[in-house]
This record gives structure tokens, C-alpha cells and sequence, in this order.
């Protein structure tokens, strides 16, 4: 008897198993109690709180108790039906108690709180539509980051023979997409790229945006001349973009090594960092027209040869950035930053400048702000084992993406 009890476990209150049972329960009154407090609205606690402790301070009775209805009010602002419920039930209960203690006649009473009880209900029906809303919104945002992510592609770590990042912000926080584009792609005929600005903002703005992408992604294989990409971009927006709309764009290209094609179209223009960390924009010896506007002015854009060393980097931007003003209206000095926090790892140094660029706005942009930076390490960079402990400049990343 005694061992079939040891086998069957111990099942006396001090047991191991009364122990595991006492604590369960224990653990789901803990989760029942963190649920109720959860559900209950902080704030319209703290209101009722008040006019209850008026009311028992200077006992006018109606003098304070209609105040109870601000209670499941400012709960419908915050919670769902369950919690505007649960403090409409709180202030009907301390409207009726109080009431009686200080003598407020009946009929006056039962309106007092056939208002406390309408206000509940109108509140509760606010509080279910405010969280169909925010449902609708949830599942707009999900939508346009499936959209944002089918458009803007991410860009990994290493595209070819450089490290690369990209930091994008819509002005629209809500919409998380805009009229910002990029691309980084391998192609045959070497890695190219495109940073661009699309005039105006919303959805024409994004379905321009997603045109110059899908022309120059496809382009981009196609074409073994970097000016045959820009023209087939042009052409299609020319048949497609009304006579105001344009596209200000930086195309490059890698086609050999040491060296960057580039064509500005409108576009600002670039920052080179050399490998001792000097940074140069690097200014258009041709300005060419924004992409759709070739047939208004009548100019073409050049090539532009420029030379990229190994641990040279090259970022492109849009003009949210530079063009962001803090409280006093000066704009941010991107190239500063980009000296102050430049490092080996483009990665980190996007990060740096992007919460620079938040700080100084006050952390809310008003115009969709793009960054792009690839880096060509040097090739003992690339064949030196990871770092163990890496320094302001640190090769950690570079030792584990570059190729």
C-alpha cells in the first residue's frame, strides 16, 4: 500500500504535488488579478477617485456627483467596452451610495443615474468603434508594408564587392511608405544603383516611384550602358507622367574595378568618403534635367567617371534629409554628420546619422528622407578573421559581410 502511494506520487497538501497545485492556482489568481487591473482604465480611476473624495469633503451631493460621468467618458478614449463598462459600473454603484448618504431626493437621484447610465453606454459604443478603427488601421499599415517591402526590396549586407545600408523614412508614419525610392542590384554588366526623389507626395507619388523602379531594374540587366538605363527610364515616364511631374535621380554603376559611374539627373548630389574619412560632394560637371522633364529643356545628361578606391563609400541621399529643420529652421548638416559618426560598418554609421536626423527634427519628419551607403573594403579586410574586440572604426561586420 505504502509503495503503490510512493509510486502513484505524493498527494498530501505538503507534498511535491500539493506544491505544484497550491502554486498553479497561485499563478493563475496572479493572472487573473494582472487581466482585471489591465482592463481597468488608470486615469478615469483617478478622476472618479476625486469627485468621490469632493463629495465626501463638502457632502453637496449634486453639486459633484454628475461629475461621475466624465469617468466611463475618458475611459471609451483609452479602452474597450469591457473597461468603459467596468468604470460606468463603478460610478453608477458610488452615484447611488453617495446619493443616499447625502440625502439627495429620489428623483433627482434616479436621473442622476439614469445619466451616469446613458453616458456608459454612449461611451461604450464609442469604445467599440474606436477599436474597429484601429483595426482598420492595423490592417492598412500591415497592407502598406507589404507594399513598401514589394517595392522598396531590402538591401543586404553585401551586394557584390561592397558592404551597403539604407535607412528610409516616409513622412507619412502611418502610411510607412512614400516618394522616396532606391534600388542596389547585381547585374552583368557590374552593381548598380539608383537613389531618386518623386515630386509630390501620397499614392501618384508611389505609383511613380514603383515605375522608375520596375524600368530600372530591368534595364539595369539589360543595358551594358549606364546612359541606355536613364534613357529607358525616361522614355517611360515621358509616356506615363503628366507635363508637372518629375523624378530627380542619382543612377551609378560599378562596371570595372576602381571605379563609379554616375549620371545626376536633377538630383542632390552625392557624398564621397575616402578612406582617411574626408568627405567631398561630389558635384555634377554636367547637370542634367530631372528624369521626365528631357523634352522641356532639351539637354541630356553625362556620364561622370569617378574614382573608388578600397575603403572608399559613396552615399546617396534625398532631400528630406538635408532639407530637415530643427525648431530654430536650420537645416541638418548632413556631410558634418556623416564626418562625426562615419565608420567601417555602413550599417552603424546610417543608424548614427538617422537618429541624428530624428534629434533634430524633434523626431518627427515632415518629407520622406532616404539614405543609401555602400563601402569597397580592402581586400586584407575582407580575409581578416572577425575581430574580437573592434575599435571606432570597427571590422567586425566587414570581416563577416564584405566578399
Amino acid at each position: 500500500m505504502s509503495e503503490a502511494r510512493d509510486r502513484g506520487g505524493d498527494h498530501r497538501p505538503g507534498g511535491p504535488f500539493g506544491d505544484r497545485v497550491t502554486g498553479t492556482r497561485a499563478s493563475a489568481r496572479r493572472r487573473a488579478l494582472a487581466q482585471l487591473a489591465a482592463g481597468v482604465p488608470g486615469l478615469p480611476v483617478l478622476v472618479v477617485a476625486v469627485v468621490v473624495l469632493a463629495d465626501l469633503a463638502d457632502g453637496a451631493g449634486m453639486i459633484w456627483l454628475p461629475l461621475l460621468a466624465a469617468g466611463p467618458a475618458l475611459a471609451a478614449t483609452t479602452n474597450g467596452p469591457r473597461g468603459v463598462l467596468s468604470i460606468g459600473c463603478l460610478t453608477v454603484a458610488l452615484g447611488a451610495t453617495l446619493g443616499v448618504r447625502d440625502g439627495v431626493p429620489g428623483r433627482e437621484l434616479a436621473a442622476l443615474l439614469s445619466a451616469l447610465v446613458a453616458v456608459t453606454l454612449a461611451s461604450g459604443l464609442a469604445g467599440v468603434l474606436r477599436g474597429r478603427r484601429e483595426r482598420v488601421l492595423a490592417a492598412v499599415r500591415s497592407v502598406a508594408e507589404t507594399a513598401q517591402h514589394a517595392l522598396l526590396r531590402p538591401v543586404p549586407p553585401t551586394v557584390g564587392p561592397f558592404q551597403a545600408a539604407v535607412r528610409y523614412s516616409a513622412a507619412a508614419a502611418e502610411a510607412r511608405i512614400g516618394g522616396d525610392l532606391y534600388a542596389l542590384i547585381p547585374t552583368p554588366h557590374g552593381v548598380r544603383l539608383i537613389v531618386g526623389d518623386v515630386r509630390g507626395k501620397g499614392l501618384p507619388a508611389v505609383g511613380t516611384a514603383a515605375l522608375v523602379l520596375g524600368v530600372f531594374r530591368e534595364a539595369a540587366h539589360d543595358e551594358p550602358d549606364l546612359l541606355a538605363v536613364v534613357d529607358r527610364i525616361e522614355r517611360s515616364l515621358a509616356r506615363n507622367l503628366g507635363h508637372d511631374d518629375f523624378v530627380t535621380a542619382i543612377v551609378a554603376g560599378y562596371p570595372r574595378a576602381g571605379q563609379l559611374e554616375v549620371v545626376n539627373c536633377g538630383h542632390t548630389p552625392p557624398l564621397l568618403v575616402d578612406a582617411s574619412g574626408s568627405v567631398t560632394a561630389v558635384e555634377p560637371a554636367h547637370p542634367g534635367p530631372p528624369l521626365g522633364l528631357r523634352a522641356l529643356t532639351g539637354h541630356t545628361p553625362r556620364l561622370q567617371a569617378l574614382p573608388f578606391a578600397d575603403g572608399d563609400q559613396l552615399l546617396l541621399y534625398t532631400d528630406g534629409v538635408t532639407e530637415a529643420r530643427d525648431g530654430g529652421r536650420a537645416f541638418y548638416p548632413l556631410a558634418e554628420g556623416l564626418q562625426r559618426h562615419v565608420s567601417h560598418e555602413p550599417g552603424r554609421t546610417l543608424d548614427a546619422l538617422h537618429d541624428e536626423l530624428l534629434a533634430h527634427v524633434g523626431g518627427r519628419l515632415h518629407d520622406d528622407a532616404a539614405l543609401l551607403l555602400i563601402r569597397k573594403p580592402a581586400a586584407p579586410e575582407a580575409e581578416r578573421p572577425r575581430a574580437a574586440a573592434p575599435g571606432p572604426l570597427a571590422t567586425a561586420t566587414e570581416a563577416r559581410c564584405c566578399s
